[in-house]
């Protein structure tokens, strides 16, 4: 008995120790307690679902089920948007592949013109919200049968867009693409930059041709990049949600998050709990698909070295004009969704772009009061506006700190204890938010918190329930960062000190952080901009006390209120911009160093 409490106060005698306890105590209420929490609700009568089940309120029922996959609304519940969500994550990552991986051959393979700009100006829509394009989309392509005003291109040409141009699939797929087309450039630009060139270099020796030394060499070189990408852009296709709301609603095109929402905020919490766990499962598939592929990139021998030798492909005459093209397709990525939130912002009446229809209104303007167009105040004093982006700022800032530190604190803990249960247990249970689409995990909180659990009340209405979903969700990021920073540090370091006598906060304060502050700060800015910028993880869980920014855009744009809400976009990018070029003039870190190792 002596021996064992000893051996348990050596274990507790160290920080990593305590830390992984705590860390496993605290996940799995957080993290593996809602997943069981939200099953269990597929089980249960809701109350707005009373009067169709007709049985009491908590009595358990397998309705939910039957309706969702047995009856006769099965099919636009669940079937329907289950196949345009497959077609459009599909579909978006051949975009994302074939975009973003053309351009980093470019970059990185032929003397292609202004690299330098081209590449800043292409990460650029990741850094934006991802209903930044799909906005953008409105605005030019609209067309009159849906609300009735033409979007920027039909003013200019008089031709009017088709319905299945502006809405529905295509744009979706497009937009979706053309947002993580830079997650594909930075995986596979990052391959094509540190590939072994011997195998190119005799190749050219040989005098073998191009297509030929493309397709037998370079293809299979970056091979493990673009099945990252796969796996990748289709999980974050999948849980997308402002890009097939914005364009997909007009026409009634739902795909699981939107039909996900709708159930949600209509009568059927039921079947909108079996529809975030069926998102749940489709996720844990990808993340099995993508450990299976991981295990065979080991056969990929081929990059091992530097490139730096290979001979670039000369565009000869064709490279001026192909550099002008692909300036033409990143400004269009990248500038020209800017300027249509403008000029959307400046007009009174849709679709009339003349400049005697402009105003500074929607900015600055006062309420004019009544059903005017004009009836709120301008954005840059609206009471609503700077409450909510101060809670944008708040949450954002809470959740930066709470998952920063947490996620450093873990990944201390992580690898210190590396190769033990314990250290294998909470490092999987830091990263299974990550597997969660956001409005699944929304949906989760909602069927945990909506009602009281012991000494904790019920959180649904509260700002608390925001940074909680956020803390949580955006973990894996700076866990990862975390673990990544403390396997490059040396423990010798750590053990020094401990040699020294000192204290265990005074090492983290003293010596720790100072050497991984680049990689620690990134960790905080992350969660900071990811939050920033969120809808999917808040937008079934605001309440108008605690509304954000992006909420309020959504809201904005469902009544209609176009500039308002593109307005708000301007200044949530804005916001976005200034934090990441603060944070990388102070300390080097930036959100585009952490995109390829990170919703």
């Amino acid at each position: 008995m002596k021996r064992k409490l000893n051996q348990v106060k050596t274990f507790f005698s160290k920080p990593y120790n305590i830390l992984l306890v705590l860390f496993l105590i605290v996940l799995t209420y957080l993290v593996v307690f809602p997943l069981f929490s939200i099953v269990k609700d597929t089980f249960l009568v809701h109350s707005a679902e009373k009067s169709r089940v007709h049985q009491a309120v908590g009595s358990l029922t397998a309705y939910h089920w039957n309706r969702t996959f047995a009856s006769v609304y099965s099919k636009s519940l669940l079937y329907e948007p289950l196949a345009h969500s497959l077609i459009c994550s599909i579909s978006a990552c051949i975009v994302a592949i074939l975009i973003g991986g053309g351009f980093a051959w470019l970059v990185t393979r032929s003397d292609l013109r202004w690299k330098k700009v081209l590449t800043k100006l292409f990460i650029f829509p990741y850094i934006m919200p991802s209903w930044t394009l799909a906005l953008a989309w409105k605005n030019f392509f609209k067309n009159a049968a849906v609300g009735g005003a033409t979007g920027i291109f039909t003013a200019l040409t008089g031709i009017a867009t088709p319905n299945w141009f502006a809405y529905g699939p295509f744009p979706i797929i497009l937009v979706t693409g053309l947002h993580y087309a830079p997650f594909a450039y930075i995986l596979i630009g990052g391959i094509l930059r540190n590939m072994d060139a011997n195998l190119e270099e005799a190749a050219v020796i040989l005098k073998t041709r191009r297509l030929r030394m493309f397709t037998r060499i370079t293809i299979p070189m970056v091979m493990p990049a673009v099945l990252s990408t796969v796996i990748l852009v289709f999980s974050s296709a999948m849980s997308s949600f402002a890009v097939p709301q914005f364009l997909g609603l007009p026409v009634r095109y739902y795909v699981l998050t939107t039909e996900l929402y709708a159930a949600l905020q209509g009568t059927n919490p039921g079947v909108g709990y079996i529809l975030a766990i069926v998102m749940i499962i489709i996720s844990v598939l990808i993340m099995l698909a993508n450990q299976k592929l991981i295990g065979k990139r080991k056969s990929y021998a081929t990059v091992t070295g530097k490139s730096a030798n290979v001979s670039l492909f000369h565009l000869k005459k064709a490279r001026s004009l192909l550099s002008v093209l692909v300036l033409c397709l990143v400004l269009c990525m990248s500038v020209v969704p800017l300027i249509s939130f403008l000029l959307q912002s400046l007009i009174i009446i849709k679709g009339n772009y003349s400049l005697s229809n402009m105003t500074l209104d929607f900015w600055i303007g006062s309420s004019k009061g009544g059903n005017d167009v004009m009836d709120k105040a301008g954005i840059l004093i609206n009471a609503d506006v700077w409450k909510t982006l101060f809670n944008s700022l708040k949450l954002s800032a809470i959740v930066a700190v709470g998952a920063g530190t947490l996620g450093f604190l873990a990944g201390y803990a992580i690898v210190r204890r590396r190769g033990s249960k314990l250290s294998q247990i909470v490092e999987n249970l830091t990263f299974i938010p990550y597997l969660i689409p956001s409005m699944a995990f929304a949906a989760i909180y909602l069927s945990m918190f909506s009602r009281p659990h012991g000494i904790i009340p019920s959180l649904y209405g509260t700002f608390a329930i925001l940074a909680l979903i956020g803390t949580v969700k955006y973990l894996p990021m700076a866990s990862r960062s975390g673990v990544n920073s403390m396997l490059q540090l040396s423990p010798e370091i750590e053990e020094a000190g401990i040699i020294q006598g000192i204290p265990w906060v005074k090492r983290m304060a003293k010596i720790i952080v100072p050497i991984e502050k680049s990689t620690i700060v990134s960790g905080y800015l992350l969660p900071f901009v990811s939050s920033m910028r969120e809808l999917s993880l808040y937008v079934i869980l605001v309440t108008a006390n605690n509304r954000v920014l992006t909420t309020l855009l959504f809201m904005y744009d469902e009544k209609g209120w176009e500039q308002y809400s593109n307005a708000i976009n301007l200044l949530i990018i804005f916001v976005v911009l200034v934090v990441n070029f603060a944070v990388e003039k102070l300390t080097g870190a930036s959100i585009e160093k952490g995109v390829g190792g990170g919703n």
